[in-house]
């Protein structure tokens, strides 16, 4: 029965596909990529969140042209995004359902976000970045991902739902994957609005926690950390310049490395050093690069972060050699179903 979206499976590459139709699904997945785009932008899946219905009725209901929406719909549906029914009725799949703003794994932020010609742009530069080694969105804007989000605040609120769609999708399963209740104390070192520090002193009552970032960002933390405020401290500084909150058990740094080169995630290990004592633990919660011919994820960030900027995914390994030479010593990398690791280290 095909009511809220439970569609027939989308059409899959199996083992007899030709080699050529492979290829040429790959080199077609940016226009893939911009259809979901333009669906998300438009919050086509929260239209049809109760029933399936007409073409007519959503683009009537959008204010767009009929016949091009039907035509990005049906593409849609041809990938398992959306199912056509008779009538030109489109309904959802569980594909789509992650397209929902209320939903339980929302990806729809993420495809908002990396569909704007400010990002677009930038993968356009990534020859460019193959052949000199330099960030490509630099390259194309003249200033950091930083930098343009600051002037155009527009573009920072659409990167920031799409923030905010991930760090749902992927706390839960860190905060189930490692055991955060054994540390008194725990600074999020630039923690963002806190989401990730408030599942943590949700999860665990005993414990309480410091969040660190910039003063622009935890001035929007308020209401992420209003459950737990009683137990957590909000603190602004920047990690390169200001001293970082000392006496905690713990320190995170979660997808903040990977924004830099070496060097520059150095000074960001060395700062977390020189304020934890002998006994405190570094965790890090990054994707880890994994095997050879696989961590597919992992590597596609890693060239996302190549384009925008300007940093990288790490191996475990890499991550040890990177704490060796800042003061801390790797103990285990702790994996979670979402791909992310949490790489412990101790103050040595």
């Amino acid at each position: 029965m095909v009511g809220r979206g439970r569609a027939a499976p989308m059409e899959r590459m199996t083992t007899d596909t030709p080699p050529h139709l492979v290829l040429r699904r790959l080199v077609d997945g940016y226009a893939i990529s911009q259809a979901l785009y333009v669906a998300a932008s438009l919050r086509v899946a929260d239209r049809l969140a109760d029933k399936p219905r007409s073409i007519d009725d959503l683009a009537t209901s959008l204010d767009v042209h009929a016949e091009s929406l039907y035509r990005i719909m049906r593409m849609l549906a041809s990938v398992g995004v959306f199912h056509e029914l008779d009538g030109c009725l489109f309904a959802l799949t569980p594909v789509g359902e992650c397209l929902r703003v209320d939903a339980v794994e929302p990806v729809g932020g993420w495809a908002a976000s990396v569909g704007r010609d400010q990002h677009w742009r930038a993968w356009g530069g990534l020859l460019d970045s193959v052949r000199t080694g330099e960030n490509a969105f630099r390259h194309v804007h003249g200033c950091s991902t930083w930098e343009y989000r600051a002037r155009h605040p527009e573009e920072g609120a659409i990167f920031d739902r799409a923030m905010t769609d991930l760090t749902r999708r992927v706390n839960r399963a860190i905060v189930g994957s490692y055991e955060f209740g054994r540390f008194a104390r725990i600074v999020d070192v630039g923690g963002g609005r806190g989401a990730l520090l408030a599942a943590i002193l949700a999860r665990h009552p005993t414990a309480c926690g410091v969040l660190f970032d910039l003063p622009s960002v935890v001035a929007q933390s308020e209401p992420v950390l209003a459950a737990v405020a009683e137990r957590c401290e909000v603190r602004y500084g920047d990690f390169f310049v200001d001293v970082l909150p000392t006496d905690a058990d713990a320190y995170v740094l979660k997808a903040v490395l990977h924004d830099w080169e070496d060097g520059d995630a150095l000074r960001v290990l060395r700062a977390c050093r020189a304020a934890a004592g002998s006994a405190a633990r570094l965790l890090i919660i990054e994707w880890d690069l994994g095997p050879r011919n696989g961590a597919r994820d992992a590597k596609l960030s890693d060239l996302n972060m190549l384009v925008s900027t300007g940093g990288r995914e790490r191996s475990a390994d890499q991550y040890a050699a990177l704490l060796d030479r800042s003061g801390f010593r790797f103990e285990r990398a702790v994996p979670t179903v979402v791909g992310y690791s949490v790489i412990e280290a101790v103050a040595c």
